[in-house]
């Protein structure tokens, strides 16, 4: 049993504080709003973010982010990607010297184009060794309803992946290790705008085919970004590429997909950011991935696309037709 902190209230924060329950740790989460915190410790409930899902006694809460970090040998970073920064520079001071860091989170920073481990190393001066990934096909509903699930547990030392592992391992939530936390990384941020781009065709009214296309050649073009940063490209082929990107485009729970679709019939960008309660990470994403790509020299039409489309400077419709329209070449080039 470990003491660990959640730093995050949201849906996959709450269902990964209960997967750590689960496998038998005790859990303080931090929450920004003293009445979710106070919901999920008078109810065992996170009301605003998964309804009708009991937590275990192991969990509890508070807005204090002092008291959550106290003693903690895992400090799990469940905010919104482009929140990450100002939140770690607060708690800083706070975190246990030998903590292991470990994101869930899955974007690429507005400005300076780092990924989120890069970014609580600059902060923390967090060592490889104290920094790991969670990343898969992990629906935050499914995973707190206990259905059965696969995850990717990445950090560049394996014994260290290998204890986060063992910590996070239920009967339900099966946690593979991974030395390659690159790949996990850009998969899971690639994925976002993917899916946004296939909630666009479905939202047109386009069937599987495109649906099936634009995941394809979306796979394609986050291995490349991958393999020109350094990633292994077997990466893309696991649960935290392959298999994330399959859950996101393909589920209605996926936040991604689902902004994606209601842009796609109709919808204006403010009008479903009002409507939205929950970040869709892709939304922000877009343009600092598909800049990083860029400075490397990387193709990636369909991340362009999607931030163009975000921009302002193209319309669902031209979004698709770019994607089909474009000149035609080797599948492999």
């Amino acid at each position: 049993m470990a003491q660990i902190a959640v730093m995050g209230a949201g849906s996959w924060g709450t269902a990964f504080a209960l997967v750590l329950a689960d496998a038998g740790n005790e859990v303080r989460m931090w929450g920004r709003r003293d009445e979710v915190c106070e919901t999920i410790n008078s109810r065992h409930q996170n009301t605003d973010y998964l309804p009708g899902v009991e937590l275990p006694d192991a969990i509890s809460a508070t807005s204090d982010p002092a008291e959550a970090l106290a003693d903690a040998e895992l400090v799990v970073l469940a905010v919104p990607s482009q929140q990450l920064r100002n939140n770690l520079e607060n708690w800083a001071a706070h975190i246990p010297e030998r903590a292991v860091l470990v994101s869930l989170m899955k974007g690429v920073e507005l400005g300076t184009h780092m990924r989120m481990s890069e970014v609580i190393a600059e902060v923390t001066g967090a060592g490889p060794e104290r920094i790991a990934v969670v990343s898969g096909p992990n629906l935050a509903r499914e995973i707190a309803q206990r259905e059965p699930a696969a995850s990717v547990v990445a950090c560049e030392v394996e014994h260290v992946a290998e204890r986060v592992q063992q910590l996070c391992h239920t009967p339900a939530f099966r946690p593979y290790t991974n030395t390659d936390v690159i790949g996990c990384e850009l998969a899971g941020t690639t994925k976002n705008v993917v899916g946004l781009a296939v909630g666009v065709a479905v939202g047109l009214g386009y069937g599987d085919n495109c649906k099936a296309s634009i995941i394809t050649r979306g796979l394609a073009e986050g291995a490349r970004l991958g393999v020109a940063i350094g990633a292994d490209p077997a990466t893309f082929m696991g649960l935290a590429g392959m298999g994330d990107l399959v859950a996101t485009c393909s589920s209605p729970l996926s936040r991604n997909r689902t902004f994606g679709e209601k842009l796609g019939s109709g919808m204006t960008l403010e009008e479903v950011t009002a409507e939205t309660r929950q970040v869709a990470e892709g939304v922000k994403s877009c343009r600092s991935v598909s800049e990083l790509a860029k400075m490397h020299g990387v193709e990636m039409p369909i991340v362009e696309h999607v931030a163009a489309l975000i921009a302002g400077t193209m319309t669902p419709a031209e979004l698709v037709d770019a994607m089909i329209s474009r000149k035609a070449k080797p599948e492999t080039d």
